[in-house]
């Protein structure tokens, strides 16, 4: 009896399901963000965010409308680091001209596009009021947004945080 070997991983999956999933869920959260016509300056291009301490690699193409996962592709840039500083950036509570400087995160390849998508993260303004218009219903999304206003106005009450963070494209969050 002859024994056929089990399909190889990576015909099953051509992508990595967390590239995959990374894709979909930035390409969700960009919804109604001004930073989508922005990142139509780095499409075709293919970056890879490596997470050096968890380990973890995410490679992704610039296409119309967003990113999908790309790792078939030799990257045009990579910016590694380390997940808190990745956080950081995504959280808005470090400037990623910082990040760079104090070498807590690199960019490796083409100098254009790492320097066009450096200055994308430095220019990212998350506006959740368009967000949510972008994905509910109107009066769902006014309703929301409204909520989520009332829950950070008693955060920061509580907290005494009268600080410019939750400030975003002149609308409080």
């Amino acid at each position: 009896m002859v024994r056929v070997a089990p399909p190889l991983l990576s015909q099953l999956f051509p992508e990595p399901p967390h590239a995959v999933l990374f894709a979909r869920l930035f390409n969700h959260a960009m919804r109604g963000q001004a930073f989508l016509e922005r990142l139509a300056e780095l499409r075709g291009k293919c970056v890879r965010l490596d997470v050096e301490d968890v380990p973890l690699e995410l490679q992704f193409r610039v296409v119309e409308g967003g990113v999908r996962a790309d790792c078939r592709s030799e990257p045009h840039v990579t910016v590694r680091g380390r997940l808190a500083d990745f956080w950081q950036i995504a959280t808005r509570r470090e400037d990623p001209d910082t990040l760079f400087f104090h070498r807590r995160l690199c960019i490796e390849g083409e100098t254009e596009t790492g320097l066009c998508l450096k200055n994308l993260l430095d220019a990212l303004d998350y506006d959740v009021p368009a967000h949510l218009r972008a994905v509910l219903p109107e009066p769902v999304a006014d309703f929301v947004a409204q909520g989520a206003e009332r829950v950070r106005a008693r955060i920061a009450g509580l907290t005494g945080s009268a600080s410019g963070r939750g400030t975003h494209s002149g609308r409080t969050l």
